[in-house]
């Protein structure tokens, strides 16, 4: 079974508790942590209620404070994990009644073992055995052996003893009888009530010749269960006991003995038919010893089927002949290849009975003793190698179809295939195993280029050999292309083929060798002409797509299909490696790859792409307001949500923020793309959507580019409602930035544009702006004036929402005057009509400013109280801001109250969220922290 990436965090039970991060074990400190991240990894992705936490840490004795020493281990694991892995590859997840840890069942090792278990069933023996021995090696001892209280863990024992019966079974269908009796003589010690070890042991010693020794252990397992237990032994080894005792003739057929290699005789050709493997071969040190391991651990009775796939360029073939040409002598009999012509350019693919004419020619069948027939053909071939071992490289195969004949039979041989697609079916009708390649690392990139030319340029010109590989997307055959010219043309300097390739309209035109036949584009070109229309028209629309990645959401809307559609499509165009689906509904392109799709599109019409480009940003128009709305209400006006009902629709503000932080980078590609075919009404509406999630967020990166997009697309097309939004959102983002000095002249044109429009709620919305602009600039009492009218028109209206907003902030401007009475009426009224509103999200802010209002009254109970509110509704709806801000509030609170120790605690944290989002606030905590470690 396939190995995932070592990248990220990795967790194991079967042993000592263990957490890797990229493949570098973590402390995880006292015994009480230890407890509680087992119990979360054996549950993951299940929620554990708290109260059961509590009982399986202390038995039937918890301390009072069980709950809040809970909390702190939580808080300090989430810190562990987040520090060792910022990615997020696992999260511990606060949902009610409890917790959860949110992982790839990959990442568990005792999910990796289940499934090893699960994939040897019905497998041919050898297969099973492998299966299972790397099943069992990730037992590294007694299944949690330093985690406190008692875990439940009897299914994983229970799983191990069955992968070591299901092993040694394969293992005896093998026939390796005698070297098995030792083991299973430990075992029987070990577990002396358990019968299909004692049957295993029979059969082992009966079958090595030791039948008096099988009837013997029979007699102590007998004598054992009657004595201790008062029953007999079960029916299959009572049955067995009298097959051995009768010398049943079925006992002796054991699993087929490793077959004698017959060395070559007068007259028989050892074929030797690989190409020359290619000189200064580089890297790919993983895949080879994944190949090692493949042919070392075989089944000498059987053939062993690799499939090695990958895209265009990427070094398939090279990885394979290179590693035939190093293995060559563990296969005597010789060695066959063959360019099936799959994906050639200008060739049709070569017919099975073509290529086994030249294999028997090879073998050294004479030319008229070659049958015509194909099943002739096939048969021959097979009695030919029935006792020979070979390796068959078969390359460039189009098809399973194309590959199954030439398989060689038994005995041993191994056949290697390469192909551009996965030929999935070989693995489920012949056992075959699957290596897919990716592009070499930046540095076995450098080193190909230096090997290539000859010479150490990469000591030479460091800084741009390694531009070099970035350009060719460390892709093997664009680094042999790049670096040929190097060597052809001394006049090409490393920089200026740099140059050149950085100029995206020549960069394929670059990575061509002109009349050889050999370029980038071409191979690309190959995979693409074999493409059947629906697929080339899903790989056109992913090329148009501006991000990083496309999801089956994207491709539905831009192709005017349904959802399922564009999902199969994009996993067809990945089993062609046109795309990589990185994760689960995340395709990305290859640069070089992209680059050819939109080649391709330059060919279409303009009016028809820009049409295309419309459907894309209508389709994230629709899930951009969705998602906006389940993090805070709108109250703009823009209803969008509507404009494409297939867009993807999250259910929770956790899971609308999920979507925002993984489209971030397409969301901006779009912004920029939209602008550029003049598309400036919805570049406007996408920026507009979109602040909500940066002011989530403590903005986002690139945010004032993008703003300054919308401002500008809603000027060009003169739509005076769009400039005063777009303004608006520029002020909320630069609000919880604190960059609000400087604001004023955007915040009286916004206020002017609303004075233009007539609408009260814009009105309401733009007074606040304008209140806040002067605020910053010290003009405190126009600001109250201003947010005092915009209360008075908000009520008029039945404006809930911006009454609420604009409450909170005049209680923000009465707080910095000193009337702290008067602040806190107008908080607790904001607080009130955000939780009617159920705007969560201002609610919990609302919560925390009026915390620091207590506060600053001396109100340290209310306060307190608030704060911890805060702080625990911030932490359950994913607020991470609001969390920092009110561990901030609650650090204080407990400083003033001698409480140093807890207060240290929540500043830490409170600065470790604010850093980690990049706000101004972290300064503030950070001096405040500070001050309290040295005070005496």
């Amino acid at each position: 079974m396939a190995d995932r990436s070592r990248s990220g965090l990795e967790f194991g039970v079967l042993g000592p508790l263990q957490v890797l991060a990229d493949g570098r074990q973590l402390v995880i400190g006292r015994k009480g942590m230890r407890g509680l991240l087992a119990m979360l990894v054996l549950e993951a992705n299940r929620v554990v209620p708290i109260d059961e936490i509590v009982d399986c840490l202390w038995q039937d004795e918890p301390p009072a404070t069980a709950r809040t020493i809970v909390h702190g281990y939580v808080s300090r694991l989430r810190r562990m994990l987040e520090q060792a892995d910022p990615a997020g590859s696992a999260r511990i997840l606060t949902t009610p009644p409890g917790y959860q840890l949110a992982v790839d069942p990959w990442r568990l090792d005792f999910h990796r073992a289940r499934r090893l278990v699960a994939g040897a069933r019905g497998k041919p023996a050898a297969i099973r055995a492998q299966l299972l021995r790397e099943s069992l090696g990730l037992w590294r001892g007694q299944v949690l052996a330093d985690v406190p209280g008692d875990p439940i863990t009897t299914d994983l024992e229970e799983l191990r003893l069955a992968a070591l019966e299901e092993r040694i079974e394969a293992e005896l269908e093998l026939g390796r009888h005698l070297e098995l009796v030792g083991e299973l003589r430990q075992l029987v010690g070990e577990f002396p009530f358990r019968e299909r070890f004692v049957g295993q042991i029979m059969r082992a010693l009966y079958r090595s010749g030791q039948r008096a020794d099988a009837l013997e252990a029979y007699q102590r397992f007998h004598r054992r269960v009657v004595d201790e237990l008062g029953i007999d032994p079960g029916p299959e080894l009572r049955v067995l006991h009298e097959q051995v005792l009768r010398d049943d003739p079925a006992l002796r057929v054991g699993g087929l003995a490793e077959p004698v290699t017959l060395p070559p005789r007068p007259g028989v050709v050892v074929p030797a038919q690989l190409p020359a493997a290619a000189s200064g071969f580089i890297g790919r040190d993983e895949e080879l010893a994944w190949l090692d391991r493949l042919c070392d651990g075989r089944d000498p009775s059987a053939t062993t089927i690799a499939v090695v796939n990958g895209a265009p360029g990427i070094g398939k073939s090279e990885l394979a002949v290179t590693w035939g040409h190093r293995r060559a002598e563990q296969f005597p009999d010789g060695l066959l290849f063959a360019a099936l012509n799959g994906f050639a350019p200008d060739r049709e693919p070569v017919e099975p009975a073509e290529v086994l004419g030249r294999f028997l020619l090879a073998l050294g069948v004479p030319a008229d003793g070659v049958p015509r027939d194909l099943d002739d053909r096939v048969g021959l071939y097979r009695s030919v190698l029935a006792k020979r071992r070979v390796l068959v490289v078969l390359d460039d195969a189009w098809d399973p179809e194309q590959v199954r004949l030439l398989l060689p039979p038994g005995a041993g041989s191994v056949a290697l295939v390469t192909s551009r697609r996965r030929l999935e079916s070989l693995v489920v009708s012949n056992g075959a195993r699957m290596l897919t390649l990716d592009t070499l690392s930046e540095d076995e990139s450098v080193r190909l280029v230096d090997e290539v030319v000859g010479k150490p340029l990469s000591e030479q010109e460091p800084v741009a050999v390694r531009m070099l590989a970035e350009l060719c997307g460390n892709l093997p055959l664009a680094l042999r292309i790049a670096a040929a010219k190097l060597m052809f043309s001394p006049e090409w300097t490393v920089e200026s083929l740099v140059a050149q390739l950085s100029d995206d309209d020549a960069r394929l035109r670059a990575l061509d060798l002109g009349d050889t036949g050999v370029g980038v584009a071409r191979a690309l070109a190959v995979s693409y002409r074999n493409l059947p229309p629906e697929l080339a028209e899903t790989f056109r629309a992913a090329g148009l797509v501006p991000g990083r990645w496309v999801s089956p959401h994207a491709i539905a809307a831009l192709c005017r299909t349904d959802l399922g559609t564009a999902a199969a499509r994009l996993a067809d165009l990945a089993d062609a490696h046109l795309l990589v689906e990185q994760w689960r509904g995340g395709f990305v392109l290859h640069d070089l790859v992209r680059l050819y799709a939109r080649e391709v599109l330059g060919d279409q019409d303009a009016g028809r792409r820009t049409a295309a480009l419309r459907r894309l940003m209508d389709h994230y128009l629709a899930a951009c307001d969705h998602a906006r709305r389940l993090i805070r209400p709108a109250g703009d006006g823009l209803d969008l949500a509507s404009v494409d009902p297939t867009a993807p629709r999250p259910a929770t503000a956790a899971q609308a923020l999920s979507w925002y932080d993984k489209e971030w980078p397409n969301l901006i590609a779009l912004v920029h793309a939209g602008a550029e075919a003049g598309l400036h009404q919805q570049v406007w509406q996408l920026v507009r959507l979109v602040h909500t999630y940066c002011v989530a967020r403590v903005a986002s990166r690139d945010w004032h580019g993008i703003a300054g997009f919308g401002l500008a697309a809603a000027r060009v097309s003169g739509d005076r409602r769009g400039e005063m939004l777009v303004l608006h959102a520029m002020y909320k983002v630069n609000v919880r930035t604190g960059r609000t000095r400087g604001t004023l002249p955007d915040a009286e044109r916004a206020h002017h544009i609303a004075r233009e429009l007539g609408e009260p709620r814009y009105l309401v919305m733009t007074l606040d702006q304008l209140a806040s602009a002067l605020s910053a600039e010290g003009r405190l009492e126009e600001a109250l004036a201003h947010y005092r009218e915009a209360v008075e028109l908000a009520r008029r209206d039945g404006d809930a929402l911006g009454e609420a907003t604009v409450l909170n902030n005049l209680a923000q401007v009465e707080q910095r005057l000193g009337q702290l009475e008067t602040a806190a009426q107008h908080q607790f009224q904001a607080m009130e009509v955000h939780h009617r509103n159920g705007d969560e999200r201002a609610y919990v802010l609302a919560v925390n400013n009026l915390a620091e209002m207590y506060t600053e009254l001396g109100l340290l109970g209310e306060a307190e109280e608030h704060a911890r509110q805060g702080v625990e509704l911030a932490r359950g709806g994913s607020m991470q801001f609001e969390e920092a801000f009110g561990r901030q509030v609650l650090g204080v609170v407990l400083a003033r109250r001698g409480e140093r120790v807890a207060a240290q605690a929540e500043l830490a944290e409170s600065l470790r969220l604010f850093e980690r989002l990049g706000s101004p606030r972290a300064m503030l905590v950070r001096t405040a922290l500070e001050a309290l470690t040295t005070e005496v």
